[in-house]
């Protein structure tokens, strides 16, 4: 089979597409063809060695974490799916979505894919929407409070700002002036131009003891005090990238990846399939051309999915 690979840690211009052996699913995998996969920043960690002191691979290393196509067979003791289903899953630090054929684990961080969600948006979910589902679970949104979403207009922003609207909150989010009407369309009641405004200035002006919950998708320790400083006193400050436990004024920090719970996966699944979930693709590529996707991905601010088609 075809499969994007990197041969040793380095840079994306190295990438190639060869043939190698069709994977053999194992206890508890399934072998997906893949129709679908999609980008993400992950994956460029991953290719480069930037993750490479706490999630070493092993080369040579097919990339790609968001799987979407047919199981084409199952391992020894798989029951929740057989040849010919549809499905979509993350495949986390093994990766292999960049390929004709992927291994997937047959466990809640696969789903079936339902009739309503086409190849390309089902690639385009879990990881970023799994993340943003987890990262709201921390920051706990609900009816009458209010929370702001740094880092709106990427593919965990757009899902964080519609999960939060979803679950009652008013939400405010950071883009840029062209960002201003797709985030309103997402869900946003108020968005900021990050590049024109002071975030915390324009947050205290609307809610003047600040809002309960910040999600940051930008910045990382010591950074994230300027996002803090936009949360009330008590708030919760969240983030996927890492930081110090506390801030000033008692905000305290909770921080998260990418988590499967059960059924977590179908559900947002489910929500897609019904339009209660837009996912927003920012550009579709062939897989002859996954290697300048990732250049590309890598070089453009990005809204929305990349999305690699058989």
């Amino acid at each position: 089979m075809k499969a994007l690979v990197a041969r040793a840690y380095g840079p994306l211009e190295d990438l190639e597409i060869v043939d190698v052996p069709r994977p053999v699913p194992g206890p508890g995998e399934l072998l997906v063809r893949v129709e679908a996969a999609a980008l993400n920043p992950v994956d460029v960690k991953l290719i480069t060695g930037a993750m490479k002191a706490f999630a070493p691979i092993t080369h040579p290393f097919v990339p790609g974490v968001d799987v979407s196509g047919v199981v084409e067979s199952v391992g020894a003791d798989v029951e929740r799916f057989a040849p010919g289903d549809a499905v979509i899953a993350w495949n986390g630090i093994p990766s292999g979505a960049f390929a004709e054929y992927a291994l997937v684990r047959a466990d809640d961080s696969a789903a079936a894919r339902p009739a309503g969600l086409d190849a390309r948006r089902g690639a385009a979910l879990p990881t970023a929407a799994l993340t943003a589902a987890a990262l709201l679970d921390l920051a706990k949104p609900a009816p009458g409070s209010t929370l702001l979403v740094v880092g709106a207009s990427g593919g965990i922003g757009g899902y964080a700002v519609q999960l939060a609207k979803r679950a009652g909150a008013t939400v405010l989010a950071t883009g840029s002036g062209e960002d201003r009407e797709r985030l309103g369309r997402l869900g946003a009641d108020d968005v900021v131009d990050y590049r024109a405004e002071d975030i915390t200035r324009w947050v205290r002006d609307r809610f003047p003891q600040g809002v309960d919950a910040v999600v940051d998708l930008v910045a990382a320790g010591p950074g994230l005090a300027s996002s803090a400083a936009a949360a009330r006193h008590g708030g919760v400050l969240v983030s996927p990238l890492g930081g110090p436990p506390a801030f000033d004024r008692g905000v305290t920090a909770s921080y998260t990846g990418t988590t499967t719970p059960a059924g977590r996966l179908a559900e947002l699944a489910t929500l897609a399939a019904e339009g209660a979930l837009q996912v927003e693709i920012a550009a579709e590529y062939p897989f002859a051309e996954v290697r300048q996707a990732l250049l590309d991905f890598t070089r453009q601010h990005v809204r929305g999915k990349f999305v690699i088609t058989s």
